[in-house]
């Protein structure tokens, strides 16, 4: 795009009727709710799509967006801009003492020999699968024969790309204590860029996926032992949210643990879970 057709792009502004197809099209594909508070957010958001389609407004961009060919090529770009991607190493930490003092040892009595099935819903750009490889590693070192595989999945492409290169700067990893970043963190070799690596070994225990939470099966046929779902629904209204964990119920295994975040609560929801630590609950049958 030339400069002027640039500048007419970042000009462009986001009408309530495009907003309102635009808002409307988010719920229905991915089930988040934009709010009319979130029409300037979204307008920013959207102006980079634009600007690299080469359209001069968001009229132009519905249309195209909406069309066969547009929903084809256009759908996953836009819900990467779009959606909200917020997560940190050890994050919500009482969750991972939970994970090894209680949760862990009570597996490991029902499943001697057997490999933990754990996922990482909405893994973001990779700190939450990580970080539970770290702790599940440490926690097989004390348990000799202890194994486990991650699957982390998330909406948006682009953070997957980041997750699965696992490069981060040190700042992000300053949560993790000092013994485990020795162990699990590689600096680069330009120590002047700031950088470290997840060492392979922890890299190779998670695998990557992309998933839309409103595919009715998720595209899974296996059951988790645990699922670490947190800080997501809360960007579902309410019938989405019960929706999505009676979807979660037929992907665990009977007994197994689904961690929530502190912000979130399953009170008022039809979904067969109880609640067994605070923000940790449990499929029964």
């Amino acid at each position: 795009m030339d400069d002027v057709g640039r500048s007419i792009a970042q000009a462009a502004s986001l009408s309530k009727r495009d907003f309102a197809r635009l808002s409307r099209f988010i719920y229905d594909t991915c089930g988040i709710k934009m709010p009319e508070v979130k029409a300037t957010m979204l307008e920013a958001r959207l102006q980079k799509r634009l600007r690299a389609l080469g359209m001069r407004n968001f009229t132009e961009y519905c249309d195209f967006l909406f069309s066969p060919q547009g929903t084809e090529q256009e759908l996953v770009s836009m819900l990467d801009v779009v959606t909200t991607n917020k997560t940190d190493f050890f994050r919500e930490p009482d969750h991972y003492d939970q994970l090894t003092q209680k949760v862990l040892p009570e597996w490991l009595t029902r499943h001697e020999g057997a490999r933990l099935s754990i996922w990482s819903a909405g893994c973001s750009t990779g700190e939450e699968p990580y970080t539970l490889a770290m702790v599940l590693t440490e926690f097989g070192l004390r348990h000799p024969g202890f194994d486990f595989q991650i699957l982390a999945t998330d909406l948006s492409t682009r953070v997957l790309e980041k997750a699965k290169a696992a490069i981060y700067a040190e700042a992000q990893v300053e949560p993790v204590p000092l013994e485990l970043k020795k162990k699990y963190l590689l600096r680069s070799k330009d120590r002047s860029s700031g950088m470290v690596r997840i060492v392979p070994e922890l890299r190779e225990k998670v695998r990557f996926h992309r998933l839309n939470f409103m595919d009715e099966d998720f595209g899974m046929r296996e059951q988790m032992d645990i699922i670490f779902c947190r800080n997501v629904i809360i960007y579902f209204d309410r019938p989405t949210q019960e929706r999505l964990l009676q979807r979660f119920h037929r992907q665990m295994k009977p007994g197994a643990f689904i961690f929530m975040g502190h912000s979130e609560t399953l009170s008022g929801l039809d979904v067969p879970l109880v609640s067994v630590y605070p923000t940790v609950y449990r499929r029964l049958r």
